[in-house]
């Protein structure tokens, strides 16, 4: 067998692996999945199929690259294949984290061949990109309608070749909320044109209605949105058969008995043999919007998703399901946390607090580690919430180990490196010189937001440079804030782990779910900063 063989056969045994190690799987395996189908925060998820492929793209606020793109061909198992948007708009404004802000609500579709997603930038108005590889490159942004608090914006195209676009207000900018509106587009879908007009209030029992998503099925149109909040909300339907209305609405779905709370502001899909499905969310705090998949039965032309199980004319969301029907068999494909730093480029799963620079970090010339360098912290730091050289992912499911191999090239006082749980509250276990000496340490930071600063917890010597890092999160049964509980252990060889510092509970960050990962950083600017190498990064 020739060497090429060989690795080939190796490749696709780590890869096997690393799916196999992963902690959260939907596809049961026997024709059915389990809710939810991600266990990751992909927040407000929008879902379009392109013949027999499906794109889902979903909220990424401030977090760079943004606009994930997923795709699947059974509705179940997806895959991360790029970002539509490799650093977030204006790009000087988001050089810096702006947390909470960015990217809000996306909508995706598909259109003459090409692909187009739309989103609301709270602070600067509705964007766009498009393109013919869903897999990138992307388009340049273009500014749609320019305004504050324009947010959560979808578009269609009808059969005569117009072009429209629904929206709603974000309250905290706009000063007002709980409405939706439409208007013209011109057909290449780059400008608004004309009026807005009022298609529908909520401020009768339906507040904070948003997160439009819109779309045309038999004699109707539909415009699918949220109302009640984001943790306690339910999902409406409007509908009318002239685009411009009037519009009647319903409650297609609600918690209703199950323990699914807020579910809704997702995804509209119908099938090519017409069976439909519907997306959501549902707010698991600091696990993040997670993502349902709902079976959708059309009732007098309304769309019921999930099971009308207590008879009150309103969909409950499903806990266990029969797979879409496909046509044959897809593998199941979790998605990937790992990361061995083997090849020049890291994993899709890693995201930057803000648009990176390039000395945040890179892989190494003979493709065997990542190097992440002691940046300099700004000159009126208090605490990471304010550094965008945070190198996370996403939560991966109720219960995860996440461990790491490093070596640590300490030059300055302050310099420091570690394993971080991100969010409004954070933790990290890590190695700091100080007064001249390398210490293991394990700090927190309360309501980091609001100016928190960090506690130091743990510290003792540390005469070694090389490490690993661990940390067990586990959820905490019953908790109806559905918390977890985290531990942050080391190791100097790999085998033994020893608990260090106490338990750490871990907390959303604005508008995300928490996240880890790594980061280096120095409160000191010199010509030849201290420096990470990373070998590595596993969860299971």
């Amino acid at each position: 067998m020739n060497f090429k063989k060989l690795l080939s056969i190796f490749t696709l045994t780590v890869i096997a692996l690393q799916l196999n190690a992963q902690p959260w799987n939907a596809d049961l395996g026997n024709g059915k999945y389990k809710n939810p189908i991600l266990f990751a925060d992909y927040s407000d998820p929008d879902v379009c199929r392109v013949g027999d492929d499906y794109y889902m793209t979903a909220s990424s606020f401030n977090c760079s690259p943004g606009l994930p793109v997923l795709h699947s061909k059974d509705l179940v198992n997806w895959k991360l294949i790029g970002y539509a948007l490799p650093e977030v708009y204006p790009l000087d404004h988001f050089s810096t984290p702006q947390h909470g802000n960015g990217v809000w609500a996306p909508s995706i579709r598909y259109h003459n061949n090409e692909l187009y997603i739309y989103w609301g930038d709270p602070d600067f108005g509705i964007y766009m990109v498009k393109t013919q590889n869903p897999q990138g490159p992307w388009s340049e942004p273009v500014l749609v309608k320019e305004g504050k608090g324009l947010i959560d914006p979808c578009p269609i195209w009808t059969k005569d070749g117009k072009a429209y676009l629904s929206y709603a207000f974000a309250g905290s900018r706009a000063g007002a909320k709980t409405v939706i509106l439409m208007t013209e587009m011109t057909p290449n879908g780059t400008k608004t044109i004309g009026n807005s007009v009022l298609v529908f209030d909520g401020h009768n029992g339906h507040t904070t209605c948003e997160g439009t998503k819109f779309y045309q099925h038999g004699d109707y149109y539909y415009i699918m949105a949220p109302a009640g909040g984001v943790k306690p909300g339910w999902q409406l339907a409007l509908r009318s058969k002239n685009i411009w209305g009037p519009y009647e609405m319903k409650v297609v779905l609600h918690q209703g008995d199950t323990n699914i709370n807020g579910p809704h502001q997702g995804a509209l899909v119908v099938q090519e043999n017409g069976d439909s499905w519907f997306y959501h969310f549902q707010d698991r705090w600091a696990y993040g919007r997670i993502v349902h998949l709902q079976p959708v039965t059309w009732v007098d032309g309304w769309p019921i998703p999930g099971v009308d199980s207590n008879k009150d004319g309103i969909g409950e969301p499903v806990s266990e399901w029969i797979k879409p029907t496909v046509g044959q068999n897809y593998p199941a494909t979790p998605l990937v946390t790992t990361d061995e730093f083997n090849s020049h480029e890291w994993g899709l799963q890693w995201q930057w607090h803000a648009n990176p620079s390039v000395y945040f970090g890179y892989m190494s010339a003979n493709l065997g580690y990542l190097r992440l360098n002691c940046i300099q912290q700004p000159d009126d730091y208090v605490s990471l919430w304010q550094l965008p050289n945070l190198f996370l992912q996403k939560f991966p499911a109720p219960d995860f180990t996440a461990t790491t191999k490093l070596t640590f090239r300490n030059h300055e006082e302050g310099d420091r490196t570690g394993l971080l749980l991100m969010g409004e509250d954070y933790a990290y276990i890590g190695l700091q010189q100080v007064d001249g000496k390398l210490k293991l340490i394990h700090s927190t930071c309360t309501d980091a937001r609001k100016g928190g600063k960090e506690v130091v917890n743990q510290s003792i010597d540390m005469d070694q440079q090389e490490i690993y890092f661990r940390v067990t999160v586990k959820h905490i049964p019953d908790s109806p804030e559905h918390d977890a509980t985290a531990q942050f252990s080391y190791s100097l060889n790999g085998k033994r782990f020893n608990n260090f510092g106490p338990a750490f509970k871990p907390r959303a960050g604005r508008w995300i779910g928490a996240k880890m990962g790594l980061f280096a950083s120095s409160p000191i600017r010199t010509n030849d900063c201290g420096y990470a190498d990373v070998d590595w990064f596993r969860v299971e």
